[in-house]
């Protein structure tokens, strides 16, 4: 495995963990501020947006380099 094959992997799992974390993180902050139904799901959609752009680049950039 070579430099390259290697922080891609890592940053990939990394990230990913972080990712299922920061979910963790807003479940949590839902749960404590007792958001309710409808401020959880604007909890996900606002907070996970920045979540979601990383996901879109990396499917974006496997699908162009293709």
């Amino acid at each position: 495995m070579d430099e390259e094959q290697f922080t891609t992997l890592s940053v990939t799992i990394l990230c990913s963990a972080l990712i299922i974390y920061m979910g963790f993180i807003i479940y949590n902050l839902a749960k404590e501020s007792k958001a309710g139904k409808y401020g959880t799901i604007v909890l996900f959609f606002v907070l996970g947006f920045g979540m979601l752009g990383f996901i879109a680049k990396e499917i974006l950039s496997k699908v162009l380099l293709k």
